[in-house]
């Protein structure tokens, strides 16, 4: 299905065109009607020769209203530019002329209006005053048709013209990821919360649930109706009405988003290409406070240039869009900027979810140029070195590519080492080579510096690693695994280091080790605890399992620790039971030494305590 919509000057005729048409009065509010003046978007529908039924989204004209015409343009296929060749290119001609070229409108018919008032010379030259103004935007190519809708003149060709340029207009694409801009909600008694917009990206069905972005409530799909025929299921490109169940219609307003859970969420800052027209009321500076339009939504919105000082009227550059209000949105939407006096300019979001950059900044631009662009590949590595690591839908819905493709072009650019992939399934995620490539320089330099550091530790911990590297806890072990597949780390347990690290003892602290050896195995059972040790060198000496530290100060050579749990052991097995007492009589020593003994076989599930005893686990 195709939807169409209106533009053009107040009072030119828009209205009274698509009721002439369709027999329907898209004016939906007494004040409109009483005083014949559109005020917010209207909806009809047409039945054309070939079968197919094409929505029409009526826009108001008058320069107060200009927000109400860019909730209804965002999503149209084709334009009925309305003129009256009894007044031509008037203000608000221009300014609908140049927010649709913005939006990246290319399909149009310019229909002149009330062309029975005016005799043929003058309907001649207002003609060619419409292809003239026409010529320089993306409405270049548009159809000229004069129409009348009172005598009806035209309007049979006009509907047989709309069925042609239609016919060659493609249907949009399923992107496989639903979403639909509310403009307007409301209650219907009997069936509750109803929404109504334009479907984008993807497939609606009843049942479906449903996320409201920004909000982030759920719902459920109750119903689906188009021009007044039920539905179980919608395409994209489809004007409906959703009757949606667990949300009330005061929670929903224009602007928002109805979408699949789970892959859009709002986002604060976005990069985005501008090009101001031609006619702007003036240039905009570095930080300007702007009104954004998208869609259906708006937000008062600072604007940085990234490349210039100042956009003069008809000038482009690259831009970072800081917005008041966070909006969900897709990298390739449209938007259109607005001052209190009028349209700036408008163009692409290329990046969402966007850092601050520096200004004038020759690799940013050179990346922002290259994610502007048609090649995937090229996009997809561009988005995983600046937003990487991925999920690949998380990097399907960043480059607002389908899924399929994503896939496609992810699994040729891991082919050859473009991308690279950590962790499965559920934890799969995607760097580019330079992004992975980095991580590893920055795990090696972490090492070495702990490495330099603590020269006699086996490794670092390996919280201390993923920390340093700001992972997230949930992905590390996958990271970890990947790092060590590639030799960048070894892993020991709880501790990572460096393939050729070895902890290795200088000679002044070999000795200090073998004094400190000589002193616990003078008392193998009661070994002192006002020894200074290094702690370097007791940690290198546990590592090295030449002693065990059991707490409360207390160290023991390892191979009289090792002894006492034989003997142990042994008593347990043959006696089924011990007590401290026995214990302290057995080696000869004293509560000191023995509790906390038992507790570190305790601790290492050799024992366990039953009341006063031990018994073997």
């Amino acid at each position: 299905m195709h939807v169409v919509g209106t533009a053009g000057h107040v009072d030119h005729g828009k209205s009274t065109l698509i009721q002439a048409l369709t027999g329907i009065d898209p004016d939906r509010f007494r004040e409109e009607k009483e005083r014949g003046m559109t005020i917010d978007l209207g909806f009809a529908w047409l039945p054309l020769p070939s079968g197919e039924e094409v929505s029409i989204i009526d826009v108001p004209g008058h320069e107060r209203f200009i927000k109400n015409m860019l909730a209804g343009v965002g999503g149209v296929d084709l334009a009925l530019f309305v003129i009256a060749a009894d007044e031509g290119v008037m203000p608000q001609t221009r300014e609908h002329l140049a927010i649709l070229d913005l939006l990246g409108v290319d399909r149009a018919i310019a229909v002149i209006t009330k062309a029975d008032l005016v005799e043929k010379d003058f309907l001649d030259l207002v003609t060619e005053e419409v292809r003239e103004t026409f010529s320089t935007t993306s409405l270049r190519r548009a159809d000229m048709m004069a129409v009348s809708a009172y005598t009806r003149q035209g309007l049979d060709e006009l509907v047989q013209l709309l069925d042609s340029r239609l016919r060659e207009t493609p249907l949009r694409p399923d992107l496989g990821r639903a979403r639909l801009p509310i403009d307007r909600s409301f209650t219907i008694s009997g069936f509750g919360t109803v929404v109504t917009g334009t479907l984008v990206d993807g497939q609606m069905s009843v049942g479906d649930e449903v996320e409201i972005i920004p909000g982030g409530g759920r719902a459920r799909v109750r119903g689906l109706q188009s021009h007044q025929q039920q539905h179980q299921t919608i395409g994209p490109g489809t004007r409906t009405a959703v009757n949606v169940s667990g949300i009330d219609a005061d929670e929903l307003g224009r602007g928002q988003i109805l979408a699949k859970p789970g892959w859009l969420r709002p986002t604060v800052a976005a990069d985005v290409r501008l090009r101001m027209i031609a006619g702007a009321p003036n240039a905009l500076r570095h930080n300007t406070t702007v009104t954004f339009h998208w869609l259906a939504a708006e937000s008062l919105a600072k604007v940085r240039l990234l490349d210039s000082e100042r956009l003069e009227p008809g000038q482009e550059g690259w831009c970072q869009v800081v917005l008041e209000n966070p909006l969900p949105l897709v990298k390739g939407d449209f938007f259109v900027l607005r001052s209190t006096v009028g349209t700036l300019g408008g163009g692409r979001i290329v990046e969402t979810d966007a850092r601050r950059h520096r200004r004038n900044d020759t690799e940013l631009i050179a990346r922002l140029e290259s994610l502007a662009g048609d090649d995937a590949g090229e996009v997809i590595v561009r988005t995983l070195e600046s937003s990487g690591p991925l999920t690949p839908a998380a990097l399907a819905r960043v480059v607002a590519l389908p899924e399929e493709q994503t896939q496609e072009v992810t699994s040729e650019l891991l082919r050859v080492g473009a991308v690279v992939s950590v962790g499965e399934d559920g934890s799969l995620q995607l760097y580019s080579r330079a992004g992975w490539d980095s991580l590893k320089s920055t795990a090696t330099e972490s090492l070495a510096n702990h490495h330099s550091q603590f020269p006699l530790r086996k490794g670092a911990p390996r919280e201390e690693l993923r920390s340093r590297l700001r992972i997230p806890p949930e992905i590390f072990a996958a990271v970890a695994t990947r790092l060590a597949v590639d030799g960048t780390i070894v892993e020991e347990g709880q501790t990572v280091r460096s393939p050729d690290h070895a902890p290795a003892l200088s000679d002044s602290a070999r000795s200090h080790a073998e004094n400190v050896l000589r002193q616990l195995r003078a008392n193998p059972y009661a070994p002192p605890t006002d020894i200074t040790i290094d702690p370097e060198v007791l940690g290198y000496l546990a590592d090295a399992s030449e002693v065990v530290p059991i707490g409360d100060g207390i160290v023991y050579a390892a191979d009289a620790y090792n002894e006492i749990v034989d003997r142990l052991v042994e008593h347990l097995k043959e006696k089924g039971s011990i007590a401290v007492s026995d214990v302290r009589e057995l080696f000869g020593t004293s509560r000191k030494y023995v509790l906390p003994l038992l507790q570190s076989m305790d601790e290492r599930r050799i024992t366990r305590r039953d009341g006063d005893e031990r018994v073997l686990l």
